[in-house]
């Protein structure tokens, strides 16, 4: 390669860098925007929801023990329910092989901790938060939630309930510390950008299937 190629070639990867940053940045700054007024910490003052949505994760860390992340969105679907702010729940996370079922594993911790398994239902095809969200309107036929997950989560699932047109607020689980959640927050931002290129394309969830009815 010659030196005026070079130059060419540094020039258009410059560019491309700073085009990526600047999608990148623009994209995680409107779902966070959206989701401005939408976000509760304290189980005293979140408003009441009939259903809440808690979103799935694998219940095993990386590095052995539990996953914090599933630990304290557990946690906060038990104190919503037991403080009634809402009345029932949906757990929708991914069931992808025979030997792996999120929302089970949700389930049944929940029920250790005491919540009746008459107010959870479990949506088996929740294999990302777009297909999570999509789904509890045209599969549970629900037009209001309370999305239970970090608040980085609950940020674009809001987001996207909101161009469902869904009435959304989030309650905010404890989240993870920078250094432990690294990765976590970099996959976030590439997730983030994803839900436009989804929105761009057209991009339907992967399953549909049967209806659901949750009692009113």
């Amino acid at each position: 390669m010659n030196l005026k190629k070079k130059k060419i070639f540094i020039r258009i990867t410059i560019v491309l860098i700073v085009a990526t940053c600047l999608i990148t940045y623009l994209c995680n700054r409107a779902i966070t925007n959206s989701a401005e007024g939408h976000l509760y910490s304290d189980v005293a003052t979140i408003p009441f929801n009939r259903v809440g949505l808690l979103l799935g994760t694998s219940k095993a860390g990386r590095k052995g023990g539990n996953n914090p992340y599933y630990d304290y969105r557990i946690k906060a679907a038990i104190n919503l329910i037991q403080n009634n702010k809402i009345k029932y729940l949906v757990i929708s996370g991914d069931n992808g092989r025979k030997d792996y079922n999120e929302p089970e594993m949700m389930r049944s911790d929940l029920m250790n901790a005491g919540i009746d398994s008459s107010i959870i239902y479990l949506d088996y095809a929740g294999f990302r938060t777009f297909d999570s969200v999509k789904r509890l309107k045209e599969i549970f036929g629900q037009d209001s939630v309370t999305v239970i997950s970090q608040q980085f989560h609950n940020e674009r699932a809001i987001y996207i309930a909101l161009k469902e047109g869904l009435t959304a607020i989030g309650f905010n689980a404890r989240d993870v510390g920078s250094r432990q959640g690294l990765k976590t927050q970099i996959r976030e931002k590439m997730a983030r950008v994803k839900v436009f290129v989804d929105y761009l394309f057209g991009v339907k969830p992967k399953y549909l299937g049967d209806k659901v009815s949750i009692p009113s």
